[in-house]
């Protein structure tokens, strides 16, 4: 296991201060707010934490109100909604400088048996194993400019491997813009069979690469233009169990873009084409003057 992993599980392992009040810090980092993905993550992790053990997560629904500063800790307060004799109910709100950065509402169910269908078909791509990691694709393609190869060589938590082009490829070739876009991911190690810590995993990884999808549509990609963005909304359906460290396709397209907005679609396959997760974004998009 790279550090990187064992950084983002230590991240994931919130301090409990008071009953249903847990808090999480950030990695050290140069950056000016906190990733979308993370927060999402460690609410998740706040949530589960207060719901029993027969339960497992199968949707929430997310807001991102104000950009989180890494410089300080996150203050999670969850809200016990309801508990059901099938489903418990969960809101949490996570808190900075005395304020909401981040709210979401999650759902708990216990198994039960059911009619079932999949109607959605998992895309036919190249298997992971053939395709090259992100930040080796990435360095062919920005290697030799300032300020790329230190951020690029950095370990990750999260293996990526594109299936389609990257949003920096699009950007310099229009022909490869694309509305649709297909990631593999996984955790490069083995994890402990904890269900809820492979769908927080799962909420960690959905706002990698959900966005970019809009931004291949237009040929448009951070750090090659003055693309300024944000996660507003983010909401997860989590459909069968799954794990986190083999591999999962990560199925996204974007319907629609427009008003300084941008919607995303995505879905998660297991290797044998078994949909486990279902994930809808919007995001704010502007493209600023030089």
């Amino acid at each position: 296991m790279n550090e990187a992993l064992k950084e983002l599980l230590d991240l994931l392992d919130l301090e409990q201060i008071e009953l249903d009040i847990f808090r999480g810090r950030s990695p050290e980092e140069r950056i000016q707010r906190v990733f979308g993905g993370q927060v999402a993550a460690q609410a998740l992790v706040a949530a589960g934490r207060t719901v029993p053990s027969d339960r497992d997560v199968h949707s929430l629904h997310a807001y991102f109100i104000r950009p989180g500063d890494p410089s300080i800790p996150i203050v999670f307060n969850v809200e016990r909604v309801r508990d059901g004799r099938s489903f418990t109910t969960r809101r949490v709100v996570a808190i900075q400088h005395g304020k909401a950065i981040f709210t979401m509402s999650a759902s708990f169910h216990i198994f039960e048996d059911g009619i079932a269908h999949q109607s959605a078909v998992m895309p036919d791509v190249p298997a992971p194993e053939t395709l090259p990691r992100f930040q080796d694709r990435m360095l062919e393609l920005v290697g030799d400019e300032p300020g790329w190869q230190e951020w690029l060589t950095r370990e990750r938590p999260i293996d990526a491997r594109y299936a389609s082009p990257l949003t920096w490829e699009a950007y310099k070739d229009p022909s490869l813009r694309s509305p649709e876009n297909n990631v593999w991911f996984r955790c490069d190690a083995a994890l402990p069979d904890d269900r809820l810590l492979h769908v927080v995993l799962a909420a960690y990884a959905s706002d990698y690469t959900l966005v970019d999808t809009v931004l291949l549509a237009h040929g448009l990609s951070w750090g090659a233009q003055n693309v300024m963005g944000a996660s507003l909304d983010h909401a997860m359906w989590f459909h069968r169990p799954f794990r986190a460290d083999e591999w999962v396709l990560y199925a996204q397209e974007s319907p629609w873009s427009g008003g300084a907005r941008g919607l995303a679609r995505g879905q998660m396959f297991t290797a044998s084409g078994d949909l486990v997760v279902s994930v809808v974004q919007e995001a704010m998009i502007r493209i600023t003057k030089s």
